[in-house]
């Protein structure tokens, strides 16, 4: 039903006047000084995945599990930069309406809890350090294995996980395993190409390969990042701060089994020269 026109505009006239009727009959405001909340987050920019990412990674590595039956799936941060601090990291996982701490160990590795909400929410694995200045791995770890030595089929399962998780965020095209052809876990793990690097605790002196009664060492283009990484390109790389301790293992060449042991001689345990 329709006002009449002078009902019409004297509503429209009281509208207009309410914010200034409001402010006369509004008491004078307190002169009081009142103590200052400011909220100060820890860390600008901070360090983050996508929580829906990481689950889907955790769901490769059940579907693949025949890959390393025995073993076992959690995360690890790796430093990126010479100066970050990797003690005392903090670990949360944040939605609009949820945020769910994730306990770090001592070695900075983690499992990350499922949670429902979370993932409706699409949440963001969050760390308390800026962007880049930590690399995240998957780590798939068969118990009992000799000492110094991963078995390849750990490996395999290591990049279909991470690749599906997104956990390698670098941006620069230089790097083959992030371009638009190499783009899927399928693509990065399984063509030589693909380039995903691994990571020992040590500087490596070298990597062996053996299955059975074969045995290969790995070529110096395996080791380092392949040798190849300029000042500028390795800003770009995971490897940036741990460049003497990676490698490349042929997770792409199925002449050697999922059983094979990969083992690894450190610069502090290589033969010294015999002298002249």
């Amino acid at each position: 039903m329709m006002l009449p026109m002078r009902g019409l505009i004297g509503s429209v006239v009281l509208l207009c006047c309410l914010p200034a009727l409001a402010q006369e009959t509004q008491p004078a405001p307190d002169s009081t000084p009142k103590p200052q909340t400011v909220t100060v987050t820890s860390t600008r920019d901070p360090v983050d995945k996508s929580y829906r990412k990481m689950i889907r990674g955790m769901e490769r590595f059940e579907r693949e599990h025949a890959l390393a039956p025995g073993a076992t799936l959690r995360f690890r941060l790796l430093p990126r930069l010479p100066a970050v601090n990797m003690r005392g990291i903090t670990l949360k996982v944040v939605g609009d309406h949820i945020t769910v701490p994730v306990p770090v160990t001592e070695d900075n590795g983690f499992i990350l809890p499922r949670n429902e909400q979370a993932l409706r929410e699409d949440a963001a694995v969050i760390a308390n350090r800026k962007t880049t200045s930590m690399t995240w791995r998957a780590q798939v770890v068969t118990p009992g294995l000799p000492p110094d030595t991963r078995r390849l089929g750990d490996l395999r399962l290591e990049c279909l996980v991470g690749v599906e998780a997104g956990l390698v965020s670098n941006s620069s095209p230089l790097f083959g395993w992030i371009s638009n052809a190499l783009s899927s876990p399928e693509q990065v793990c399984n063509s030589p190409d693909g380039n995903f690097l691994f990571f020992t605790e040590r500087p490596l002196f070298s990597v062996t390969l053996r299955a059975g009664a074969r045995t290969e060492i790995l070529p110096f283009r395996m080791l380092y990042a392949g040798g190849e990484q300029t000042r500028d390109e390795l800003q770009y790389c995971d490897c940036q701060v741990m460049l003497d301790r990676t490698y490349y293992a042929p997770i792409w060449d199925r002449s050697w089994p999922d059983d094979t042991l990969v083992s690894f001689e450190y610069m502090e345990d290589a033969p010294a020269e015999a002298a002249p």
